[in-house]
């Protein structure tokens, strides 16, 4: 009898292995004034530094430009004034001068050159947050409500969600040499050489790993696309526990059906002290039984999907020392945030300011850098739909806040459209090594062209969750839509119909691909049908979930 094949390994995990602190030949390539760029090898270890390497893909024509895209860790996308100042600033003196909100309530700096990678992030941890785990092979960035509006409960969400973040942060003493002492790590010292992570072990997760925290009956965060989600139950402004849910996840590839996007199931129910000893117990079944061997499948939620409900339940149980309770009753309604003026659940009041594609630029920069500065109580919230929430306002300071935007010709009520209000994008293009078609740029101009046509058809006003991406990675959560533009070339999208206003229904292929000349010729016979067959005050993803997925089977 033969012996079995030894596994092949990815090339990150063989790198991972080889040097377990991370810090690969980063800090001597930051010295280096010959290079502009880092190794192959060097931008996977920056990802758990916080950055991807880039190129500007408008430049290529006349070679790589490359630039550094940087993330901030930010738990629960919560800042200080002072924070979101410092950010604003490392914006204007070393990235492109905008500011891009993620969906995971964090800052990415774009076009950020290799001589100025080293100060950004030292500024950024002076300033007390971090950029450490906010990309690769780790707990990524940990969401949390950020609405102040619907209880009191929601500052001990916050509170176990900061607490979350912190015990999964890795350990390797590499983040801290390179970029705040602006020393090379000695890669061969006996105890870098053999460091081993007391949570993620010496090779660390198959791949990323996400957490989001909810409160129903709002899904702002889109909780079931989460690797882990935290669904707070919530009795007379008190914490109960929480709702486990597990194997969530976006990610997948055109033309490879074993890849797909999957919503997490909710597999039980626990109370709040052992929310720590929950979050490492799923973190782990990812590290111990996730694929190492194929990257497109290292997800945890292909673990949850093929090793089933019992298997992770009795894996939690084991590894948390609990015993999971069936799941609490509990139902979401939106996805949305709330803009514009609200008063908050303890008196003072906040203001949700709407963020196009979550690019904050020009005159809204401005803006924002100078209520930061005027206002330094206040706090500063980002939102998983892309948007800042400003925060503890007191009703004294409301006028004045209102008069820093209006200086700057903005509007506080009435900011936008109920399209343009419900919609996402990912940069993609030129930034984004991994987009085939436009997204950032082309989505506003999309949503112009929906909005004239839903008023041809009778349907002005109508509100539609629309997402876009550039690529099939699903970082702006396009499966969850109503309807989604998946880039698979330039000028050309797969459409996706049929998600819910409430996050809990995946959307499917409606058509495998349309050109961006078609969207009128496309859609209008679509909308036509919706405005004549709807039930009343149905929602388009609801008809065309309905009627139209029915009657027409996915292409893909």
């Amino acid at each position: 009898m033969s012996a079995e094949a030894p596994v092949k390994l990815t090339h990150n995990e063989e790198i991972k292995a080889a040097i377990p602190t991370l810090a690969g030949t980063i800090a001597a390539t930051i010295a280096n004034p010959a290079t502009d760029h880092f190794s192959d090898d060097d931008n996977q270890f920056l990802k758990f530094h916080g950055s991807y390497q880039q190129d500007d893909r408008d430049l290529r024509k006349t070679g790589k430009k490359y630039i550094m895209m940087i993330r901030g860790r930010i738990p629960g996308g919560v800042m200080t004034a002072s924070q979101y100042g410092i950010f604003d600033a490392l914006a204007t003196q070393y990235g492109n001068d905008t500011l891009r909100i993620t969906t995971r309530q964090s800052i990415q700096f774009h076009g950020v050159v290799k001589n100025d990678f080293r100060p950004v992030v030292k500024a950024i941890n002076e300033c007390l947050l971090s950029t450490l785990a906010a990309c690769g092979d780790v707990n990524r960035n940990v969401l949390a409500p950020p609405t102040p509006a619907y209880t009191k409960a929601r500052e001990q969400v916050f509170a176990d969600a900061h607490k979350v973040a912190m015990a999964l942060a890795p350990q390797t003493k590499a983040y801290h040499a390179i970029w705040i002492d602006g020393m090379q790590f000695d890669n061969d010292a006996p105890e870098n050489k053999n460091f081993v992570d007391p949570l993620y072990g010496q090779t660390y997760l198959p791949r990323k790993f996400k957490i989001a925290f909810v409160i129903p009956p709002v899904n702002d965060l889109d909780v079931y696309t989460n690797c882990l989600g935290l669904i707070a139950i919530i009795d007379n402004d008190k914490l109960v526990g929480y709702n486990l849910a597990v194997g969530g996840g976006m990610g997948r590839s055109h033309g490879n059906e074993a890849t797909y996007p999957r919503l997490a199931d909710v597999i039980g129910f626990f109370t709040p002290d052992k929310i720590v000893d929950v979050a490492k117990a799923v973190l782990t079944i990812h590290r111990d039984f996730g694929d190492r061997t194929d990257r497109k499948h290292a997800r945890l939620k292909y673990v949850a999907a093929e090793r089933g409900v019992k298997f992770m339940q009795d894996e939690v149980n084991q590894r948390a020392g609990i015993q999971l309770a069936p799941a609490k009753s509990y139902h979401f309604t939106t996805t949305s945030d709330l803009l514009g003026w609200r008063k908050a659940v303890d008196g003072s009041w906040f203001l949700g300011m709407f963020v196009e594609s979550g690019r904050v630029k020009g005159a809204q920069k401005k803006a924002l850098r100078e209520v930061a500065d005027k206002f330094p109580k206040i706090e500063f919230r980002l939102t998983a739909n892309q948007n800042v929430i400003l925060a503890n306002v007191s009703e004294a300071d409301q006028a004045g806040i209102n008069a820093v935007f209006a200086a700057h010709n903005l509007k506080t009520e009435n900011q936008t459209t109920v399209l343009h209000a419900n919609a996402m994008a990912c940069p993609s293009l030129p930034t984004c090594g991994l987009g085939l078609a436009e997204s950032e740029r082309m989505l506003p101009g999309f949503l112009d062209r929906i909005e004239k046509l839903l008023s041809e058809v009778g349907l002005a006003s109508e509100e539609i969750i629309i997402r876009s991406t550039g690529c099939p990675n699903g970082c702006a959560r396009p499966y969850m839509a109503e309807i989604a533009f998946v880039g698979k070339a330039p000028g050309r999208y797969q459409v996706w119909l049929g998600g819910d206003e409430a996050g809990t229904r995946l959307n499917k292929v409606w058509k495998d691909m349309i050109k961006e000349a078609d969207l009128e010729t496309e859609f209008r016979p679509v909308f036509t049908r919706f405005a004549k067959e709807r039930n009343a005050g149905e929602r388009f993803g609801d008809w065309c979930s309905r009627v139209l997925l029915k009657e027409q089977p996915a292409t893909n």
